[in-house]
């Protein structure tokens, strides 16, 4: 006869984060992007990629380059991820302001992460809020800041009290190198 229990940080209802991580590669003429879902435990749930190849011509700014590789990949990853997300987290060092407050509307929150002391290009259609982590930072909120009692700033919180504020971010990257990397050892 099996043993009762009962799961004691019941986390399921918490629901995924998704990490949005955009990095030029190594090539130079294409930006690789993933979407990668965890749960509140930090567990994987889903890991998904793209690239987009980019032109270097004269009749692009540096800046409009990164914005459209932003939006393209960011599209391609929300239209074939298979799961929604409760919030959608991203470096604001790697996502500019423009992405989800002028390019793309998502239905739920999203939230822009930068340390503290680095100064950081923001909306003034963000809501600014300090985080309490080992190191200061600043979350930049999109369309506002979650209410206090919800479940996305429960499963923001659970996420940074387990350490897991930007350590995903580092597990995307990770997973694009394997995925990219050509037989040489080099991302493509």
């Amino acid at each position: 006869m099996p043993i009762p229990y009962r799961d004691a940080d019941d986390l399921n209802d918490l629901g995924n984060a998704a990490y949005l991580k955009i990095e030029p590669s190594s090539a130079g003429s294409e930006y690789l992007g993933a979407l990668f879902l965890i749960n509140a435990r930090g567990e994987p749930i889903e890991f998904t990629y793209n690239r987009i190849e980019m032109p270097h011509t004269f009749l692009w700014r540096q800046a409009d380059i990164r914005r459209h590789a932003e939006r393209k990949l960011t599209a391609s990853l929300l239209l074939v991820c298979p799961r929604t997300p409760r919030i959608l987290l991203c470096l604001a060092e790697e996502v500019g302001s423009e992405l989800f407050c002028q390019d793309i509307q998502l239905s739920i929150p999203v939230c822009r992460i930068a340390p503290a002391l680095k100064a950081t290009a923001y909306s003034a259609e963000e809501t600014v809020q300090a985080a309490e982590t080992s190191e200061p930072m600043h979350l930049f909120w999109f369309p506002s800041r979650p209410q206090d009692d919800s479940l996305e700033l429960r499963l923001l919180h659970q996420l940074t009290s387990r350490g897991l504020l930007l350590e995903p971010f580092k597990r995307g990257s990770v997973g694009l190198g394997e995925v990219y990397r050509t037989k040489e050892g080099a991302v493509t």
